[in-house]
């Protein structure tokens, strides 16, 4: 089930490397956001970037922050500082909303 409304399938879609997460893009000089979902389980490897805020729409995430795991649902935020190594891993059906200070982090497709 898709939580988001059906123009949002016409924005740019993300390019990623990963396959199984499906990202719809709105980017600008001063940041991006994206609309990520994940039909399967899925999970992201640990990496760092610039700060990065998310909200869960749908879904749990499980989310590695400098070592440290937390659950997040539907509802609630996550707030990740620049250069902080993370993780995470979404459950079957999760959707969260992503905003990225470089406006760089994505490209569309």
């Amino acid at each position: 089930m898709n939580p988001f409304p059906d123009w949002m399938d016409g924005l740019p879609e993300v390019d990623t490397s990963f396959t199984g997460l499906e990202g719809r893009l709105l980017s600008s000089p001063h940041g991006q956001a994206v609309f990520f979902r994940a039909d399967g389980e899925f999970e992201v490897p640990p990496h760092a970037h610039g700060a990065q805020w998310g909200i869960v729409v749908a879904g749990n995430l499980e989310l590695t922050v400098d070592g440290e795991t937390g659950t997040y649902v539907p509802g609630e935020t996550y707030d990740i500082p620049a250069g902080a190594e993370h993780s995470a891993r979404f459950e079957a059906g999760t959707s969260v909303i992503d905003v990225f200070q470089d406006p760089d982090r994505y490209s569309p497709k």
